[in-house]
């Protein structure tokens, strides 16, 4: 007869504690306390700025102390009808870029794992990665240069038929928010594209293969394996970026902006540099980025809250 031997819990394995653990991986974390001091300083640190907020801080009294106001410098702020306005215009390009940039991102990412011929596949890649290296002043400058009055998108318009009259695209501000996505596009198409076509790389070759013996043409391939695929990665990015919505930007909508389209192109970020640190008001200008964070903390754990319960990938 053969014997059964049982294990008996406690006796044949017995679970490491928690500081062996960090024994054995001594060289990792070891490794990573550069990063955890940088983080510590650079994003955890400047956190206890915020108690200027609270503070009447300006030129005046940064040395001999301010005054304690309370919620004083938020009800200055949400006073003032052209703070509401930055709000708005912030959320709206944040969404077009979110929206414009994730759809645009996947469809290169997309095309460029259909095509077989890798020197035109990495001429693609390399035209489209390197508009995100230039700096943002090139491009806007670029921008007013082709956008102009009398720039080359009026001259094909007008030679096509399309339009009739000259369409003042830096000036009108129904375009300004249409222009910034636009640009933002062009810029980060093919940098954004990097992390979906490489999620595209690591799925499994022969679920093409099944789904091309089942008779899937390559529209039925990319819309059944390729999307499920990166659906994971879709979720988490998406996730971040929401977090980033009140992250709209700064040099573009305030290099690209004018008098004419102040009510569209300002932004929190640039009412902060006109109201706050324009004026040597500190306290409202740490108030407003204080509020941009809260918020996009809020939105970020919404985002993850929603996905979780939707059974999806989470950040958190």
């Amino acid at each position: 007869m053969t014997a059964v031997t049982q294990n008996i819990p406690g006796q044949t394995s017995r679970k490491k504690s928690i500081w062996n653990k960090l024994w054995e991986q001594k060289y990792l974390l070891l490794m990573s306390v550069p990063v955890l001091l940088y983080v510590l300083f650079f994003n955890y640190y400047p956190l206890w700025g915020w108690r200027y907020a609270f503070e009447n801080l300006d030129t005046k009294t940064i040395k001999t102390g301010a005054d304690w106001i309370g919620l004083g410098n938020f009800q200055w702020l949400f006073g003032r009808d052209d703070f509401i306005q930055s709000i708005w215009n912030t959320l709206a390009m944040s969404t077009i870029n979110l929206v414009l940039g994730t759809l645009s991102a996947v469809l290169l990412a997309i095309l460029l794992n259909e095509v077989r011929n890798k020197g035109f596949k990495r001429t693609v890649q390399t035209v489209t990665y390197l508009p995100h290296f230039l700096s943002m002043v090139i491009v806007v400058s670029m921008a007013q240069e082709i956008f102009a009055y009398n720039g080359p998108v009026n001259h094909v318009l007008k030679t096509l038929g399309l339009t009739k009259d000259t369409v003042y695209w830096l000036g009108d501000k129904k375009y300004f928010w249409g222009l910034v996505g636009v640009i933002n596009v062009w810029k980060e198409v093919g940098w954004n594209s990097i992390i979906y076509i490489s999620t595209m790389t690591s799925i499994d070759p022969t679920l093409y293969e099944a789904a091309a013996i089942d008779g899937a043409g390559r529209f039925r391939r990319i819309l059944h394996v390729t999307l499920p695929g990166i659906k994971s990665t879709f979720v988490v990015l998406l996730i971040m970026n929401i977090g980033h919505l009140m992250e709209a930007g700064f040099e573009i909508q305030y290099l690209l902006g004018n008098a004419q389209v102040l009510d569209r192109s300002q932004t929190i970020d640039v009412f902060v540099m006109n109201y706050g640190i324009g004026n040597n008001k500190y306290g409202r200008a740490i108030a407003a980025g204080m509020f941009k964070s809260v918020v996009g903390i809020i939105l970020l754990f919404g985002a993850n809250f929603i996905a979780k319960a939707l059974d999806e990938e989470t950040l958190l």
